[in-house]
């Protein structure tokens, strides 16, 4: 099964509801990973103020809200 990857942070409203929305797409054919930007310097570095930002395969997927034809297409690929 694919990960995708959520860059988030703790608190953060607009990626607690991309969580949301992406996970009844993700079930069953990816696992979504969710990764604190603060707890990582790199991570923090890249997406400091772009979060959330969902990620498949080292691609973005969308940034500050779900794309959900994006995910869905990303995932068939």
């Amino acid at each position: 099964m694919r990960d995708v990857i959520l860059y988030s942070r703790q608190g953060c409203h607009l990626c607690e509801v991309m969580h949301e929305r992406a996970e009844p797409l993700c079930r069953g054919r990816a696992t979504i990973v969710v990764r604190d930007i603060d707890t990582n310097p790199e991570w923090y570095e890249a997406f400091a103020l772009e979060i959330p930002v969902l990620e498949i395969d080292g691609k973005e997927v969308c940034r500050y809200e779900l794309d959900e034809a994006a995910l869905l297409a990303a995932l068939d690929a």
